[in-house]
Formats: structure tokens, C-alpha cells, sequence
């Protein structure tokens, strides 16, 4: 019998400067998904072979997996990709470019998307299955006191993020592909931690709390285990689900509760000054000045301090009656985390 390759783009392309910002944090966790995505498909007994690009390491959670096959291959290299995709019948799309930087902005939407599209085709051409991952970046924003849904779309117009852009862009490469018979379907996680961050992505949230936070913002957003990712994307792959978009997150939390339970988490005390929109306005413009001062990326950025005083509340109850996953709590997770990053 054939081997039933399962094939996962797991590697960024670009590291780059992070604060607490919900497009930011989700978006740094590509590969971090992407590895306990492949950890559990290895543990299942699966046959995997992951891509990373030449200049990746393996990630450490996935070096005692031996089983797992490693290609290198650059989503905008064709020909590597043909190859990476010999025997595949299954493709998880987790790799993007990320940065804030706006001299970034356009090559970042030109490889993400292009890089999307070449993975679309091939799948097209050999009757591959795709689940592509997105971003909360990707979805629009609903009314006052209403939950998000799938059903909202960025305004592509005003959107002024890059990385937004490009994840909208590649979903609209994936739709193409569905109209054109792709069998394909999308999630846009929320914010998603892990103990296996360690202090980087969403892990630097965690970091920065312990190293005395005095500042919360008054927003909210969506929060979401990584290892149920992970789960809600292999049992919509071994569903008959298609064209469809799901929203995966657990639970909307306030940033002043979560920096809280953070602190909780590590023993010590809450940030207790409310950052008023204001203050992070003037916060971004003060590290504009200083980045350009100094060469280094700002600590906080125009769309990171907007970011963290909106109210985004998403609605997960369609990946609920989808596949019936009941999401682990937040609370739990937050407890796991402190206590790794605490030993």
C-alpha cells in the first residue's frame, strides 16, 4: 500500500520585533503550531513529511520524531515544492513571512500570497486536500457587543496592516482554488498559546508580565490552546468538511484579566495603570522616533497600539457543531505556561 504522506509547511520566512499586539502574537506562532501540529499527526503514527527552509533548524519538539521525513523547499520555489509534494494526499498550509517593518509590508503580501497561490494550484493539479491557516488578522470587525464570525471580512481598503492584507489575500488565492474544485478549508485561529512557546510569540506576552508589566490596555480578544488547534485542524482534514471558514478560539478574555492571570501565574503583582488610547498613541510615536534613532524595531508599532484597546470578541460555535471540539480552558493553560517558563 502507498504511504499516506502528509505534508506540512511549518517555517516562517521573517522573525520580527514583538509586543502585545493580537495579530502580532497569533501570527509569530506559525511555527509553533506548525510543530505540535506535526507532533501530534507523529504520535498518531501517521507518515509526515514536513518542509523547512534551508536556512531552518528542525524545531527541538519535533527532533526525537525520526519518522518524520524534512525537505527543504521555499513556497516560491515551484520546483521544490513539486518535488516536496511527491506521494502527499494531504496539505497543512501553517508558513508565512511576518514583519512590522513598513519597508517589509509589500514583499511580505507579494510572498505570502504568491506562496499560497503556487501550494493552491499544486494541490489543484494532484487532488490534494488543504487546510489552510489564517489569522483573527483576516477577519472583520463586528458591531459593538456583538461576537465575530466567520461571516466578517476585512475591509481590505482601510486596512492598513500588512500582514492582515496578506493573510486575506491568501485566503482569497484558497477561495480561487475552491471555485476552480479545490478541496480546501480555512481557519483563522485566535491568539494562540502553549507551554512549548517557550518566551517567544505568544510566550513573550508571558515574558514580559513576569518581568514586571505595569500597564494593561483596555481591549479584548480571543484565546486559544495550541494543542486544540492542532486537533480542530486534523478532524476537519479527516472530515468531508469543505469550502468552509472556521474561527478557532476558545475564549475572549480582557488583556487587563489575562495579564492578570499571568501575574497570578508567576506569583507576583498585576500591571495596574490603564494604558489609555492616548498613551498608546503617544507610546508608538515615541518608539517610532526611537527606532529611527537608534536602528532597532520600535517596542510598539501604529497597528499594535490600536490593536490593544479594541474589543474583539469572536463567536467559535461553528467549529463547535462542526467536529464537537470542547476547547480546553484558558485558565489551565495559562496556568501550564507560567509554570513551565517558572522551572
Amino acid at each position: 500500500m502507498a504511504r499516506n504522506y502528509l505534508h506540512i509547511c511549518i517555517s516562517t520566512y521573517l522573525s520580527a520585533h514583538l509586543h502585545i499586539h493580537n495579530n502580532d502574537i497569533n501570527n509569530r506562532c506559525n511555527r509553533f503550531l506548525g510543530s505540535e501540529l506535526a507532533k501530534q499527526l507523529a504520535d498518531r503514527g501517521e507518515a509526515i513529511r514536513c518542509t523547512k527552509r534551508i536556512k531552518s533548524v528542525i524545531p527541538l519538539l519535533l527532533v526525537p520524531y525520526t519518522q518524520i521525513e524534512w525537505v527543504d523547499a521555499d513556497l516560491l520555489d515551484i520546483f521544490a515544492l513539486e518535488k516536496a509534494l511527491e506521494g502527499v494526499t494531504q496539505v497543512y498550509h501553517c508558513a508565512a513571512r511576518v514583519s512590522l517593518k513598513q519597508a517589509d509590508k509589500i514583499p511580505m503580501i507579494r510572498t505570502n500570497v504568491k506562496g499560497t497561490a503556487n501550494l493552491v494550484n499544486l494541490c489543484l493539479d494532484r487532488a490534494i486536500k488543504l487546510v489552510h491557516v489564517s489569522s483573527i488578522a483576516a477577519i472583520g470587525q463586528a458591531k459593538p457587543g456583538e461576537l465575530i464570525t466567520e461571516n466578517h471580512h476585512l475591509e481590505i481598503s482601510t486596512e492598513n496592516d500588512g500582514y492582515a492584507i496578506s493573510k486575506l489575500e491568501s485566503e482569497m488565492e484558497v477561495w480561487r482554488g475552491i471555485a476552480e474544485g479545490l478541496n480546501a478549508v480555512i481557519v483563522n485561529p485566535s491568539l494562540i498559546i502553549g507551554p512549548n512557546a517557550g518566551t517567544l510569540g505568544s510566550g513573550q506576552l508571558f515574558e514580559t508580565v513576569r518581568k514586571g508589566l505595569k500597564f494593561y490596555t483596555d481591549g479584548t480578544s480571543g484565546f486559544v490552546d495550541v494543542a486544540d488547534v492542532a486537533k480542530c485542524m486534523i478532524a476537519l482534514m479527516e472530515s468531508d468538511i469543505a469550502e468552509e471558514r472556521y474561527i478557532i478560539s476558545a475564549e475572549n478574555w480582557h488583556y487587563k484579566d489575562m495579564t492578570a492571570a499571568i501575574a497570578a501565574g508567576f506569583k507576583i503583582q498585576p500591571p495596574a495603570i490603564l494604558a489609555k488610547p492616548r498613551m498608546m498613541e503617544l507610546a508608538w510615536r515615541g518608539a517610532k522616533l526611537a527606532s529611527l534613532i537608534t536602528g532597532k524595531p520600535p517596542a510598539i508599532d501604529k497597528i499594535a497600539a490600536q490593536s490593544a484597546v479594541q474589543y474583539r470578541d469572536f463567536d467559535n460555535s461553528k467549529i463547535k457543531a462542526a467536529i464537537g471540539i470542547e476547547f480546553k480552558p484558558i485558565s489551565k493553560s495559562v496556568t501550564e505556561i507560567c509554570e513551565r517558563l517558572g522551572n
